[in-house]
């Protein structure tokens, strides 16, 4: 059955009347990674809410927003194929209504990482997250573990202004090579595309190292670094932080995240995985990232 469609605010409170539904909050470009959203919260919750917005305000660079892919029609029908119940679809105005003069800011764990690297970004996704969770009101919000930062700034969002509902984290959803999936990928050029897959071999790098009793993060970083070491590939930031606050680490211990992001050949990529201390378990994300760059 097709999904309904609505684009306003008056049009979505009325489509959803009571229900309290589960949310994925998109900026379109649907790929394999949002479907599992979607198809995860369809299955927890009835109805499923998908909302497909280019949210303007989390660009600090002009450019990387226009260059941004649009395919409305392309959206709703993956996403309604997903099991999304109802498709919001807003105009700028019906987000920021003329006159909009308000910004939230998240503290400490939105300052370091791609704070840095892109000045007011996390800004942007604050503000429209408060907003849609406030119009959609949820009973739950998903989220992918693969924009990690976002996931932690998102929940401490949530949970300092008592928004509505919960915040589910769902594990990165990558290639069969490893790569994780994101709508960037699509302006990789072939060669660019293999040159890519040396994040996932950095964190595998990481991994391995971890498992064999390695838990200097200096040691550990350089083994990644390493593997990033190639031409076309110029590494933002590595690091290995605490998988909730994000401060960098000076051994490993349980919780550890590693956060990559790097420039290929002109496109800026983003990944992560847990690495656990030595004896500690993988995760379900290490042991997939794992079993991929090892084919």
């Amino acid at each position: 059955m097709a999904s309904d469609v609505v684009r306003t605010r008056e049009e979505l409170r009325a489509a959803l009347g009571d229900a309290h539904p589960g949310l994925v909050p998109t900026m379109g470009a649907l790929h394999a990674g949002h479907e599992s959203l979607i198809a995860r919260s369809a299955s927890e919750n009835s109805p499923t809410v998908v909302s497909i917005f280019v949210n303007p305000t989390q660009f600090s660079n002009r450019d990387d927003l226009a260059r941004y892919p649009r395919d409305l029609a392309q959206d709703i029908a993956r996403a309604q194929e997903a099991g999304a119940d109802l498709i919001f679809a807003p105009d700028l105005e019906t987000i920021y209504p003329p006159g909009f003069d308000t910004a939230v800011d998240v503290g400490d764990v939105s300052e370091r990482w791609e704070g840095a690297s892109r000045p007011g970004h996390f800004r942007g996704v604050a503000t429209v997250v408060t907003i849609l969770l406030n119009l959609v009101q949820p009973a739950r919000s998903y989220f992918g573990e693969k924009d990690y930062q976002q996931l932690q700034v998102i929940r401490r969002l949530h949970h300092d202004l008592a928004l509505p509902g919960i915040i589910v984290g769902c594990p990165t959803v990558r290639d069969p090579d490893g790569l994780a999936l994101s709508s960037r990928n699509a302006r990789l050029s072939r060669e660019d595309r293999i040159r890519a897959l040396a994040l996932p071999r950095a964190i595998e790098t990481v991994v391995e190292a971890a498992a064999s009793g390695e838990t200097e993060t200096r040691l550990l970083e350089a083994a990644a670094l390493s593997a990033l070491d190639l031409p076309g590939v110029t590494v933002d930031y590595l690091a290995l932080v605490d998988g909730s606050s994000l401060e960098p680490l000076p051994r490993l211990r349980a919780g550890a995240r590693l956060l990559i992001a790097a420039d290929v050949g002109g496109t800026r990529l983003i990944d992560n995985a847990a690495i656990e201390s030595p004896g500690g378990s993988q995760g379900s994300s290490a042991r997939q990232l794992t079993s991929s760059v090892a084919k």
